[in-house]
This record gives C-alpha cells, structure tokens and sequence, in this order.
C-alpha cells in the first residue's frame, strides 16, 4: 500500500472516529455529517467508507448494532469503544504532529 493510500485511511479513520465519539452513527449519517462539518468540502462515498468502519471493527474500535426502522428496514448504527477511543487520540496526536510539520515546511504556523 502506498504511503498516500495510509494517509488518506488514516484520515478517514481519525474523521469517522471524532464523530463517533460525540455520539453513535449510522453510515448515511455519518457521511452527510463529514461533508456538512467541511462546508462540503471533504466528501466520502458511503462505499468507500464501509470497508474502513468494517476493518475498524474487525479492530476493537466500534462495535455495530441493527436498530429497526420502519416495518421492515434495518439502520446499523456505529458506537466507538474504549480501545477506539485510546486509537483515536494516538492517531490524533500523529496528524497533527504530521500537519505542523507540513505547515512549518510551507511557512505557515498553527496557533
């Protein structure tokens, strides 16, 4: 995989979980709520973002629940758990040491 390829799922990673730490989601929310926070300027397909809530749940990091919704329709709702909460700040704490980093090299500064 490609460092670029890393990045991009660890970003996504970092997102999905920040969000899942304010409350429980499920995947159109979840979605929808990426793009709203950017003013819709990061946008993810829901067909991209199941592999990764998928693998982040092989992980530890969310469980996954089915509610009922409707006479015959089901909703998965996402819920981070305690070790995705201790991988959220660890990859937190990475990006933005990464993005200082960058930031510094472009002569621009975080304050």
């Amino acid at each position: 995989m490609r460092t670029s390829d890393n990045l991009k799922r660890g970003s996504v990673e970092l997102m999905l979980l920040t969000l899942l730490k304010e409350k429980d989601m499920y995947g159109y929310q979840l979605s929808q709520e990426l793009g709203r926070r950017s003013s819709e300027r990061y946008k993810l397909q829901e067909s991209s973002m199941y592999p990764i809530l998928y693998r982040m749940i092989d992980k530890g990091y969310i469980s996954d629940r089915r509610e009922l919704v409707g006479k015959r329709k089901y909703r998965v709702y996402y819920h981070i758990e305690t070790e995705g909460l201790n991988y959220l700040e660890q990859i937190k704490k990475e990006y933005l040491s990464i993005t200082e980093g960058i930031l510094e090299i472009l002569g621009k500064r975080i304050d």
